[in-house]
């Protein structure tokens, strides 16, 4: 969200737009609503970035301002479901490090099901230990871990 905030500034207001964020975990979804990080979570953000987009709580831990946060749905979801409750296709998904912990078919399966829900032109990111094998992809090859939906 701070990228997308960062890019478009006063014109995100006009955007429909916004970060659907799930895990099948509970503790881990309610931590991130939260929102907050320690001092060295936030490190590698820059200082004019951090300053604009988190507040410092204390010398240990940063929040995220509540603008920012407001723009992000948590849900618990399991990519196994053998139904997606979206109503709209995803410009970007970020699949990342998750694949990993699936066999061959598993996978197969979960990429057709982001496949089906990424919008034409859109990205899926994955982790850059995980790949789609070629002959069951039909996202473009972008670089490592990135591909694109055809139009």
């Amino acid at each position: 969200m701070l990228t997308l905030f960062e890019y478009f500034g006063p014109r995100y207001a006009r955007l429909d737009a916004g970060l659907l964020a799930t895990d099948l975990s509970m503790k881990a979804l309610n931590k991130a609503a939260k929102g907050v990080y320690t001092t060295a979570q936030v490190q590698a953000i820059p200082p004019v970035l951090r300053e604009r987009y988190f507040r410092q709580l204390d010398e240990h831990q940063y929040a995220v301002l509540p603008a920012l946060r407001a723009e992000v749905v948590f849900r618990k979801f399991n990519l196994m479901a053998a139904r997606y409750p979206f109503k709209k296709p995803f410009h970007i998904i970020f699949c990342r490090n998750v694949m990993i912990y699936f066999d061959a078919l598993t996978r197969r399966k979960l990429v057709q099901k982001l496949y089906d829900f990424t919008s034409p032109s859109g990205y899926l990111f994955s982790g850059h230990a995980e790949t789609i094998e070629r002959e069951d992809r039909r996202y473009e090859y972008v670089r490592p871990a990135v591909y694109r939906k055809s139009l």
